[in-house]
């Protein structure tokens, strides 16, 4: 008589290799002080010293950049690759990494058009005289974004996206599963890879070893440390996460520290340039402490 069996069952029986790692990692580059329309005027008022805010004035701005990009594709005999429409732009990569031998380096750069969040000038009247003014506002666009597809010899291939138009905000895409094989190939360790992962391994505790490092990102978001935004790859941090920063210095500060003065009183205290910033920034803390009523 055989007894019914879940499919969880049947896959225990053949799993010869078992590893929790990071996948794919999106890291968001951006000027925080460049993503609201307060912000991108002081930056043409005060640091380009411009009488007022335009986006007539990003244009030069933009196309330097595109500029520098086309003269690093000529310089370094780069491949540059206009993305068709659908074309995933994964296969591209794979297929041109197949003939690379380099240990790193940039591999092609591509380009494509995409929407993404740009300022653009809008006329508005003065209520009371009702002359004509420039107005920052807001927006989004199609343009177009390159794409630096390359191999680096610790964290295997990425790329790196940057958009074309203000304020230039750039996307950094790494894999977790492509740096633990770098790693470990890096260390002599025999394993067998797949695509997107490992098949085996001859020292799977080193393996896992090596998964964690890139693996702290989840377990700070299973702590309750960090959580995840709705509709985007970006994480927060939560009040937990927050209270948590702010109450590990104040331990070293109140409790190692002056627990370490008491056991090793003959040590010297050395007073470097950076104890010295150090103890500012801690005093700096400690009056916004009291002055938020925050108990540590």
């Amino acid at each position: 008589m055989s007894l019914p069996r879940s499919v969880a069952d049947i896959l225990r029986e053949h799993v010869t290799l078992e590893v929790e790692s990071i996948d794919r990692m999106y890291l968001n580059v951006y000027v925080p002080g460049l993503q609201y329309e307060s912000g991108v005027a002081a930056f043409f008022r005060k640091h380009r010293w411009q009488p007022f805010a335009s986006s007539a004035l990003m244009n030069p701005i933009s196309k330097a950049f595109v500029a520098a990009i086309h003269a690093f594709v000529e310089a370094e005999k780069v491949p540059l690759i206009t993305f068709e429409k659908g074309q995933r732009k994964d296969d591209v990569m794979a297929e041109r990494l197949r003939r690379f031998t380099a240990p790193g380096g940039v591999v092609f750069v591509g380009r494509a058009q995409e929407k993404t969040v740009i300022f653009r000038t809008e006329k508005r009247h003065n209520p009371g005289t009702g002359a004509p003014y420039p107005w920052l506002v807001r927006s989004t666009a199609m343009v177009n974004h390159f794409y630096g597809y390359a191999v680096d010899r610790d964290f295997g291939p990425f790329f790196l996206k940057f958009g074309t138009y203000f304020p230039y905000n750039a996307k950094l895409c790494l894999n977790g599963h492509e740096y633990v094989k770098r790693q470990l190939a890096q260390r002599g360790i025999a394993h067998e890879a797949l695509d997107n992962g490992l098949l085996s391994c001859a020292d799977p505790q080193r393996g896992q070893a090596l998964c964690d490092v890139t693996y702290d990102l989840r377990r700070l978001r299973l702590y309750g440390l960090i959580e995840r935004q709705p509709k985007h790859h970006r994480y927060r941090v939560t009040d937990a996460g927050l209270r948590l920063a702010l109450f590990l210095p104040r331990v070293w500060a109140r409790t190692v520290r002056p627990g370490l003065a008491t056991v090793m009183p003959d040590v010297a205290p050395n007073d470097l340039p950076l104890r010295r910033a150090f103890a500012r920034v801690e005093e700096a803390m400690d009056d916004w402490c009291a002055q938020a009523k925050l108990v540590a």
